[in-house]
């Protein structure tokens, strides 16, 4: 089975939400809650959508069903995504499936490591931002750390909740409710596995070949890029065999060879990945953090079978659907 890039990164694209969708809210609606919001929440903390889970259980098309049903804009939480470069590598959402709405940090840093107390500072003056030109701010992105680091009233950048050494705080600092997509670790696996072979197809591996550069291994542009699923999987077959060298016939099985292991290194490293961040959120969870799980499962089984239309229909009803109740019940409140 064959996918487009694009159908693996929005696997379930949805006909304008006010054609199909009872839920939807109009622009005039959702500035009226808004409104309201604003007005009678002026002096308790700021309202916040977070949206977590794994990487690749469809955090960023929740993020635009909900920033196409009210006025938001949308940060990202993911501790890869905030660099710039390697775009089709880190999977960033594009321009064109941004429809339009507001994106913050995502690949902006470009020089050293952006680390979870970075980002506290720089997310916590754009949901301000966000907030002042009555907008919601939607926070997206599967770095738990990341949203861990924002979301509490008592930060601490040397402690490490998610090892089980330290407790995990229960004081947040933000009203804000907890959307967590979830789907089955071994469907998500397999769809993770056909996301990478899209990948290559548009780009990942030229992408790759491009970045290679061993003398600029410590250059601090590209400290945080380093860290990417797929750039150490390449670079052991760049080692051997270096972008711009002539072709070799007789090494071509050989390369071929070295190109399947490392793409086998990238699949199973992102299903790694997807595991610990699954872990991670748990762990929130069984620490007292309220969460809305979204099982995303069937629409991912139905896209896998060839059932694009199937599991849009599913996305809809229990991911999509779900989350706008959610966020309206919550903005009433």
């Amino acid at each position: 089975m064959k996918l487009s890039f694009l159908s693996f990164s929005f696997p379930f694209r949805t006909a304008y939400a006010h054609d199909i969708n009872p839920f939807f809210l109009s622009p005039s609606m959702a500035n009226t809650i808004l409104r309201r919001h604003n007005h009678h929440h002026r002096h308790k903390p700021h309202k916040l959508i977070v949206i977590m889970g794994a990487t690749g259980t469809g955090k960023s098309k929740l993020s635009i069903n909900l920033g196409r049903r009210f006025p938001s804009e949308i940060i990202n939480s993911d501790k890869i995504q905030v660099y710039k470069g390697l775009d089709i590598t880190t999977n960033k959402i594009s321009m064109s499936e941004r429809l339009g709405i507001p994106h913050h940090l995502l690949g902006f840093h470009t020089v050293g490591e952006f680390t979870p107390s970075d980002f506290r500072s720089l997310a916590t003056s754009t949901i301000a931002d966000i907030t002042s030109r009555r907008k919601l701010p939607i926070l997206v992105g599967g770095s738990n750390s990341f949203i861990y680091s924002l979301l509490t009233t008592q930060f601490n950048p040397k402690s490490d909740v998610f090892s089980g050494s330290d407790p995990v705080s229960l004081d947040l600092r933000y009203n804000c409710i907890l959307l967590w997509v979830d789907v089955s670790l071994p469907v998500l696996c397999e769809y993770l596995s056909k996301r990478v072979d899209d990948m290559l197809d548009v780009g990942m591996f030229e992408e790759l070949a491009d970045f290679y550069d061993p003398g600029k291994e410590s250059d601090p542009g590209r400290v945080g890029l380093r860290m990417a699923i797929g750039v150490p999987e390449f670079d052991k077959y760049f080692q051997r065999f270096p972008p711009g060298d002539g072709e070799n016939g007789n090494e071509e099985e050989e390369k071929r060879e070295e190109y399947m292991k490392a793409v086998k290194s990238i699949k199973d490293n992102t299903c790694e990945l997807a595991k610990r961040q699954i872990e991670k959120i748990q762990r929130l969870r069984s620490a007292g953090w309220e969460l809305r799980r979204l099982d995303a499962t069937e629409a991912f089984r139905a896209v896998l079978e060839s059932e694009s239309e199937k599991g849009r229909r599913i996305w809809e009803r229990e991911v999509a659907e779900k989350s706008v109740k959610i966020v309206k019940r919550f903005l009433e409140e």
